[in-house]
């Protein structure tokens, strides 16, 4: 065959190919050497004073950003916020439950796209602390643990129980074998210097004794066993096994010391707030008092300092723990939206520039302390490595006055001040400005509204089943929905005395949570909830019966699973009885042993009313027919997305109890009408933080305004759906957007480069 004569561009077109093939694979080869390179010399390690990171000591400051608590859209914002805010790693955990709903089946897409989150932690070059547990607590649904996991044969969580521990190993291991793939540890070239192993259990451990102390050693064994290259920490663990690192959590750990001398002093949980409960009032924690502990902690030798929460997000679809708000904001330096909360966020960024420039000092040796007064004192860091001091003043009511090197110095109460040359007061803790107001504006998107009203169940519908017996709600749920129906016919005969006096029967019902609805004939007959500290409840009211066969129907209602407690897993929900009717002529019945009839979820559930397609499955009503303040009514609006970034929320303060969607994507429960309870007043920084102090919102709902992520919403058409169990009034709600005054230009300066910082009043 003869070959085709090719022209000079051909062949120009062919060398060019030629080299670029070529230079594509020397650029392969040096990519691949550096990484390699990079992973061979690459190392952390710790002594007393620091975590080490390539042979570098470090003073880290860090904060807990979780990944299914907001959007993917909304991490490399988020992320750049921490970092612009002076933080070096974002913590998280790990979410067993996202990961895994049902045995086997694994899920790492959208909001728990894990790999995603850490890569882009990575691109803006901060580490990561992957606390894998895979308990984690976090206020979060079953603390992580898969509702399935609960019906593991012969089960015991958190023990020396082999089923429990032949799953918590499986899903480590499938964590740890992710993160090696994608090659994220440090040692490997990414950004994970730290992973966790366990969570708070020492407490645990205490109550329960022996079998606690062999599942803590096995735990840190097989935690060590997988050889992540990074060093394993386990919080609030004092028995931790060598040579995991034990850690504190809380809102002071500054006479918090490890277990051993050779290792940091490290708070894996430095609590900015607290959450919210529905039914409580909303916490807020000082920003003074915030910074205070944190250069309390640092000025007594600790190293690693994480925030927790400094994004806290949202509790969307049904995540939140037992009776946690969907809002999951913490009162941390970035609020639910990602905005900035001022002045906490400037605040702590200066301090940590502050820190920073000490950094050098803190890490070569221990303080020396010295008293300045009855109750003020001066750590100081003072080696060849250069000098730095923090002067604390712990009085809780007056400013002081104090003299250090040749210098005075006025420390406000409860405040610590940073030299970090010895010299140069560069920042206060208890110096802030005022807190800007926070806007939550009305946008101009009109919600016209079409309702369906959902009848009470019945034992003739669909997919019910008939015991002899009242059963648990999440034995028969999985947690799959909130919902279960209790249903059993009350026959009365002609010749009760109640029926010609009019004094009706007593029902009397005991619940072991977390709300319930009564319904007779179809009507609803009263509803009774609980409250996190008293989660058993009873509905004990008149009911009116009539001769013949009359239709009981109790909904019983979950509002999350416990997240925290010795053994939780054996924790009920739902009706458990006694059920009892006093009041008929042969005395009181006991209806516990009837036959009751079962049936899960609404019927709106099943329909997927919340969808586009499922919405089209029933007829709606709308203008004088629409219902208004009834119960199991079902409504959707159709609207536009208003233009513009800000954030997004809704106002739902004409509503009493339910779920809301957006495009068919959860916002989580809404309950608005739950008032806040609880002392507000008067906030202090100053003195002893607890989260019943500086708590707002009393006599207004716990939540009354519910994130819309701009991302789950189109240009024009979003499906807006409400399921309401109680009764409200959807024309009242509204789309509201949210802002805030940055105070970044106006409270701080920095002059003279990276070496010198002043606080500008």
């Amino acid at each position: 065959m003869v070959s085709p004569v090719r022209t000079t561009a051909e062949k120009v077109q062919s060398m060019w190919n030629g080299n670029k093939l070529r230079a594509n694979a020397n650029m392969f080869l040096l990519l691949f050497l550096f990484s390699w390179l990079s992973s061979a010399t690459a190392s952390v390690s710790y002594d007393h004073r620091a975590i080490i990171i390539d042979g570098q000591k470090r003073i880290l400051i860090s904060g807990s950003i979780h990944y299914p608590r907001s959007t993917p859209e909304m991490w490399p914002d988020l992320i750049q916020k921490a970092k612009d805010g002076g933080l070096d790693v974002i913590q998280t955990y790990v979410f067993w439950n996202g990961h895994e709903p049902s045995p086997g089946k694994y899920y790492f897409e959208d909001r728990y796209d894990l790999v995603k989150f850490i890569k882009l932690v990575q691109e803006a070059g901060l580490y990561v602390h992957l606390r894998i547990g895979p308990y984690v607590c976090a206020e979060w649904n079953f603390g992580g643990f898969p509702a399935w996991l609960k019906y593991v044969p012969g089960i015991e969580f958190r023990s020396d129980n082999e089923p429990f521990k032949a799953a918590m190993k499986t899903f480590t291991e499938k964590i740890v074998g992710m993160m090696k793939a994608e090659r994220l540890f440090q040692t490997q070239g990414g950004p994970i210097i730290l992973s966790q192993i366990e969570n708070e259990y020492g407490p645990v451990e205490w109550t329960i004794g022996a079998p606690g102390k062999a599942y803590t050693n096995w735990t840190a064994q097989m935690a060590l066993g997988l050889d992540t290259g990074v060093p394993w920490v386990m919080c609030k663990q004092e028995d931790a096994p060598d040579p995991i690192i034990d850690t504190c959590n809380g809102f002071y750990c500054e006479n918090f010391t490890p277990n051993k001398k050779y290792k940091p002093k490290m708070w894996t949980e430095v609590w900015t707030g607290w959450y919210t409960e529905f039914g409580g009032a909303v916490p807020t924690r000082p920003a003074q008092d915030l910074a205070f502990s944190v250069a309390r902690f640092i000025q007594n030798g600790g190293s690693f300092a994480n925030y927790y929460m400094y994004h806290g997000g949202t509790n969307f679809d049904r995540t939140s723990g037992l009776f946690v708000a969907t809002s999951y904001d913490y009162d941390a330096p970035l609020d639910e939206y990602g905005l900035p909360r001022e002045p906490k966020w400037s605040h702590l960024k200066y301090l940590h520039k502050a820190i920073k420039l000490a950094e050098a000092a803190l890490v070569a040796t221990d303080p020396a302390v010295t008293s300045l007064g009855k109750s003020q004192e001066a750590h100081v860091f003072n080696s060849s490595s250069g000098c730095a001091a923090f002067l604390a003043n712990y009085d809780t009511k007056y400013s002081s006055r104090v003299s250090f090197g040749d210098r005075q110095y006025k420390l406000p109460p409860w405040s610590i001040s940073i030299l970090p040359d010895c010299k140069t007061e560069v920042l206060n803790t208890g110096r802030v400005g005022q807190s800007p107001p926070v806007d939550m504006t009305p946008v101009n998107t009109t919600l016209s509204w079409q309702s369906y009203i959902e009848d009470a169940a019945s034992s003739t519908d669909d997919s019910t089943f008939t015991l002899d017996v009242l059963y648990e709600q999440i034995n028969i749920t999985r947690d799959a929905t909130d919902y279960l129906w209790y249903m059993t016919d009350i026959t009365i005969g002609p010749n009760e005395e109640f029926l010609k006096n009019g004094s009706y029967p007593l029902l009397t019902i005991d619940s072991a949570g977390h709300a319930l609805h009564v319904f007779i004939n179809g009507q609803l007959s009263g509803t009774v909830y609980a409250r996190l500290a008293s989660l058993k409840l009873r509905f004990n009211d008149t009911v009116k019966l009539r001769a013949g066969i009359n239709k009981l129907a109790l909904l019983s209602i979950a509002v999350g699973l416990p997240n925290v407690g010795v053994h939780f897993e054996t924790w009920n929900a739902g009706v458990l009885g006694p059920v009892t009717l006093k009041g008929l002529n042969s005395g009181t019945w006991d209806m516990s042993r009837w036959k009751w009839t079962y049936k899960t979820g609404m019927k709106g559930e099943a329909l997927s009313l919340h969808t586009v397609k499922g919405s089209s499955s029933v007829e709606w009503v709308e203008g004088p027919l629409l219902a208004q303040k009834q119960p199991l009514t079902w409504y959707k609006s159709i609207f536009h997305a208003p233009p513009g970034n800000a954030p997004l929320a809704l106002d739902m303060v004409s509503m009493g109890k339910g779920q809301v969607w957006i495009n068919g994507q959860s916002i989580g429960r809404h309950w608005p009408a739950y008032i806040a309870h609880g002392s507000c007043g008067n906030c202090s920084y100053a003195g002893t933080y607890t989260e019943n102090k500086c708590r707002t919102n009393c006599g207004q709902p716990s939540q009354r305004w519910y994130h819309v992520p701009r991302s789950w919403l189109n240009q024009s058409e979003n499906l807006l759906v409400v399921f309401e169990e109680w009764g409200g009034d959807p024309t009242e709600i509204s789309l509201v957007a949210r802002s805030y005054e940055s105070l970044g230009q106006t409270l701080y300066n920095i002059e003279g480069g990276s070496n010198h910082l002043r606080l500008q009043m």
